[in-house]
């Protein structure tokens, strides 16, 4: 699937199921990215998905993609796929792999000093609340001025909402930083 074409691009971006995942096609698709970092894999097809489309814009650089989930440790019910299967399906698109099992917290907190120039964060709205509101702390050191961050919410029905663009300042008040920004620029 690493050579994705107009019809399969044009599916993808307004016709894929689920079509909460569609605006991160399109979104992508504007410029060339090296490196993507995913919180919720889920059952590895959206990422599959994102990687097809941020190859159609590859440059001759490597695409490096870093996933986070609890893989076999996900609840009963719950989209999953189990690490080695995840990774072995990933190495088929030809891209560099880092599969980190954990929640958002402790992956975050282990790799966010390694892990920078992140040019894609996707964060599913399935992630445990408490782990992900810790974990925001880490993703200002793993981004730059033009990553393109997008976090899913669950809606008050339990139904997972569309994927919505964070700006750096959204990000920030997130991950606590208001004042501190401010105040290590100084």
């Amino acid at each position: 699937m690493s050579q994705l074409g107009t019809l399969k691009y044009t599916y993808l971006t307004y016709l894929s199921q689920p079509a909460t995942d569609r605006v991160l096609y399109r979104s992508i698709d504007k410029g060339p990215l090296r490196s993507i970092l995913e919180i919720g894999v889920g059952n590895g097809v959206r990422t599959e998905r994102l990687i097809a489309v941020a190859m159609r814009r590859a440059s001759d650089a490597e695409l490096c993609y870093t996933g986070i989930d609890l893989f076999e440790d996900r609840p009963a019910g719950a989209e999953r796929i189990g690490l080695k299967q995840a990774y072995q399906q990933l190495r088929q698109q030809h891209v560099k792999v880092q599969l980190v099992p954990g929640d958002p917290f402790t992956a975050l907190a282990r790799i966010s000093n390694y892990i920078t120039g992140v040019d894609l964060v996707v964060v599913a709205g399935d992630q445990d609340a408490d782990s992900m509101a810790r974990a925001w702390m880490f993703l200002p050191r793993m981004i730059h001025a033009q990553t393109l961050v997008f976090s899913q919410t669950v809606d008050a029905h339990g139904k997972l909402t569309d994927f919505a663009p964070l700006t750096r300042q959204q990000l920030d008040k997130l991950a606590g930083l208001r004042g501190r920004r401010r105040r290590m620029a100084a």
